[in-house]
């Protein structure tokens, strides 16, 4: 499956718009709790267990949206976006959600 930020995919055309496919992940409040009880994780003003944890749910969430364009038929995903968002009484937990066209590319013929 071919992912992209962009509107297309250059040498390819769409075929076919399935339509908006999404993927959600969400951080419990029990990461948070953990994270902040072991500060001294952070170096250099990053924290590595927050990181892993984001990337964690940033990777289950493009795989969701995969799955979901699979089901449709696509072959890729266009015009992605990626936000974060803070949910939850209190702020306690982390959305990573994505987005995207679901699409059939086809190599673009040669001129």
């Amino acid at each position: 499956m071919l992912l992209s930020t962009t509107p297309g995919i250059e040498g390819h055309q769409a075929e076919a718009y399935h339509g908006v496919v999404v993927g959600e992940a969400i951080l419990g409040a029990n990461i948070f709790r953990d994270m902040f009880a072991g500060v001294r994780d952070i170096v250099g003003g990053r924290s590595g267990a927050y990181e892993k944890e984001l990337a964690k749910a940033r990777r289950i969430a493009f795989e969701e949206m995969e799955q979901r364009a699979a089901e449709l038929g696509a072959n890729a995903v266009i015009g992605i976006d990626i936000d974060y968002e803070v949910i939850g009484k209190d702020g306690s937990m982390m959305m990573v959600s994505v987005s995207g066209t679901a699409v059939s590319l086809r190599e673009a013929a040669s001129s």
